[in-house]
């Protein structure tokens, strides 16, 4: 499978680039900010499995130009069959002191540049191609909100909407589109959006699992909003 991810340098991401590069026979283009982190995550793989084909580059998926990253895609994939969109940014903050900036960040980061990642890799994809949002429990109808976390919260329900709706369009070219609605993993944006609150779940067990809904989610669903969560948060 030719996969790209995105937010690929720490937390869930992290480990589902990792548990894809060592468990399977996959190509894997990895995406993040941070140089420095990709380097570490580049030489964690190759402890892993040496033989591994992992590609890591550092892109903004917000402020970066596509037209520089795309040259790159191609010359190491001829077609997509996977793209997880796990990039995405956290504010903690009261609604009385958010800014408009905040949200704006909020939205870019976690729902506009998935956008504009997916329209400009839609030429590349393969027939029966699966695109995996990850979303959260946040931004989920009906799930337990918290003080703090609207701006984020609402980013990710905007993402899970754009889900559905895509799932319809690209229907005709046969392209699944799924989101995992996560709730807590161990990993830093936990800790920055609760503090003194210690997860169930290991950052390596949800990245295995985003890891392994991607290669066979899309033989069983489609269009779907799925709650992934233990426990609230």
């Amino acid at each position: 499978m030719n996969i790209i991810i995105t937010g690929a340098s720490s937390g869930v991401g992290f480990e589902a680039v990792l548990e894809l590069v060592s468990s399977g026979d996959h190509q894997v283009i990895a995406l993040a900010r941070s140089e420095e982190k990709l380097k570490r995550m580049y030489e964690i793989a190759k402890s892993l499995n040496p033989d591994c084909n992992l590609f890591p580059a550092k892109f903004d998926i917000v402020t970066d130009d596509y037209s520089v990253l795309l040259p790159f895609i191609s010359q190491k994939f001829r077609s997509v069959d996977i793209l997880i969109n796990n990039a995405g940014v956290l504010i903690n903050k009261p609604f009385e002191e958010l800014a408009d900036n905040d949200f704006l960040d909020m939205f870019q980061g976690n729902f506009m540049g998935h956008i504009k990642m997916i329209r400009n890799l839609l030429p590349l994809m393969n027939h029966n191609a699966h695109i995996v949002n990850i979303g959260s429990m946040g931004g989920f109808q009906g799930s337990s909100k918290f003080a703090g976390l609207s701006a984020y919260s609402a980013s990710k329900s905007a993402l899970h909407t754009l889900t559905e709706c895509l799932a319809i369009e690209l229907a005709d070219r046969h392209i699944k589109v799924n989101c995992l609605a996560l709730g807590s993993a161990q990993t830093e944006m936990l800790e920055h959006a609760f503090p003194n609150y210690r997860s169930p779940v290991m950052a390596f067990e949800m990245g295995k699992f985003i890891a392994d809904f991607s290669l066979t989610g899309h033989t069983f669903f489609n269009g779907k909003i799925l709650p992934v969560a233990l426990t609230t948060p």
